[in-house]
């Protein structure tokens, strides 16, 4: 059997450096594989795309040679962010698509995301595309085709008619050389704003800046921007257009979560009642937020895979995360793309007359921490956050444990949960002040000194 670097099957995707983990070979049996899991009787065309990374070109040349020696029909819709992908999964009624990215990785990584049928592949099917990707798979006797195809003028058409502005903006957008510059500046600019472009020019190397809108030293100059040119907003891409990060026009960051709000508010006075989801790390103060508005708020899992599923479990119509996926299914899919969110959050802006600092005045102050990342080896991490989980409910605390644990306190909330991407812990906390929030993290901090 091939053996292939089991740490680059993660739980949301294939990701690894390019070359090394992620090879052609690999690539190819990945294509033969996918092929392999759509159902024999479904003969549609599979889309495949790609970011801008310079090891894109010959993986996605694999991937096509595996899926096409398979006998599929593929359509090829070039250099386009992942959200695109998906989109023409949508639209063109296909059978699914892989796209060739590392997301917001650093320019050496690359690897796989992909969709089959209208469900992303995680979690147990990414193990049981390995399982096949390690046997030699048969050639079909009739080989496919592929056949370059675009969606990109259908797709700008869709948003142009759904998220119309009330009165133009002055927007600055950062697309950090990813692939969401070369979407989003001409959509925005048909949906009547004003737009300043930053690092709109796709380059796989990433020179300005890592892509990575959840990283405040990345939106410095997206901040700056805003406020030199007194723009109403500015909107920032991760590297394959499927995270959102945003500033206000003061050039401060609006972190997800009350992002997240903010369009829930909004969304409920069209749609009263409806349920929104979002995930562990997010503020207390964002889910009584939602509920005060007449929204049924759901807490749920960490990744853009989990809370797609939840979504169509529940019939939520608006979900996110900390990270900056936004999923929107109210007029559009439910899946998560950036420069759809962005549209979205605009047309909120013109259509409230406010601003950013407007609608979040009411929001109580609290003291957060960033996500913080403790090394631990995959094979103790998912143990010691289980052992946790029973040391402190035995001390008598309030926890939640759909992904992690997640202390309540009476003023506030901390979280020890397993990185699915990472041999890592991952923490949060947030508090009414820096003493409290201090006094939280000193609380999981010493537990963990002794029991790692």
């Amino acid at each position: 059997m091939k053996q292939f670097p089991h740490h680059a099957f993660r739980e949301y995707d294939i990701r690894g450096i390019a070359g090394t983990d992620i090879t052609e070979d690999l690539a190819y049996r990945l294509g033969k594989a996918f092929a392999a899991m759509l159902p024999a009787d479904d003969q549609r065309v599979v889309a495949i795309g790609r970011d801008v990374r310079l090891s894109g070109p010959a993986l996605q040349t694999a991937v096509i040679r595996g899926l096409t020696d398979a006998g599929r029909h593929v359509i090829d819709i070039g250099i386009a962010p992942t959200p695109l992908a998906y989109y023409a999964v949508y639209r063109l009624d296909i059978a699914g698509c892989i796209m060739v990215t590392a997301s917001h990785n650093p320019g050496e990584y690359n690897g796989f995301k992909m969709m089959l049928g209208k469900s992303s592949l995680y979690g147990e099917h990414i193990q049981t595309l390995k399982s096949l990707m390690q046997k030699d798979l048969p050639n079909a006797d009739t080989p496919g085709s592929v056949t370059p195809q675009s969606v990109v003028d259908d797709y700008t058409r869709f948003i142009t008619a759904d998220c119309r502005l009330s009165h133009p903006l002055k927007v600055v957008i950062d697309a950090g050389n990813g692939p969401s510059g070369i979407i989003a500046a001409p959509l925005y600019r048909r949906i009547g704003c004003e737009v300043i472009e930053l690092y709109c020019e796709p380059d796989g190397r990433f020179p300005n800046h890592h892509p990575d809108p959840t990283i405040a030293e990345n939106m410095v100059d997206l901040a700056d921007t805003v406020r030199k040119h007194g723009a109403d907003l500015g909107i920032a891409f991760d590297g394959d257009g499927d995270r959102i990060g945003v500033v206000d026009e003061n050039g401060n960051i609006i972190w997800a979560d009350m992002l997240l709000l903010l369009l829930a508010r909004h969304l409920l006075k069209q749609q009263p009642g409806a349920t929104i989801i979002s995930e562990v790390k997010c503020s207390q103060h964002m889910y009584d937020g939602i509920r005060q508005a007449g929204g049924k708020p759901v807490m749920w899992r960490t990744g853009h895979s989990p809370i797609k599923a939840k979504m169509k479990e529940t019939g939520a119509l608006l979900a996110g995360e900390m990270s900056g996926h936004m999923f929107f299914a109210d007029r559009f899919f439910g899946f998560d793309d950036a420069a759809y969110a962005g549209a979205r959050v605009m047309q909120m802006l013109t259509d409230t007359g406010a601003t950013f600092s407007e609608l979040l005045k009411d929001v109580p102050h609290s003291e957060t921490t960033p996500e913080l990342r403790i090394a631990c080896s995959d094979a103790r991490k998912f143990d010691l956050v289980n052992e946790a989980i029973v040391h402190f409910r035995e001390l008598g605390y309030d926890i939640i444990d759909i992904d992690g644990m997640r202390i309540n306190f009476s003023d506030g909330w901390g979280l020890l949960r397993a990185s699915n991407t990472q041999p890592a812990l991952v923490m949060r906390f947030e508090a009414p002040n820096k003493k409290r929030l201090a006094e939280m993290r000193e609380l999981i901090d010493s537990w963990l000194e002794k029991n790692r």
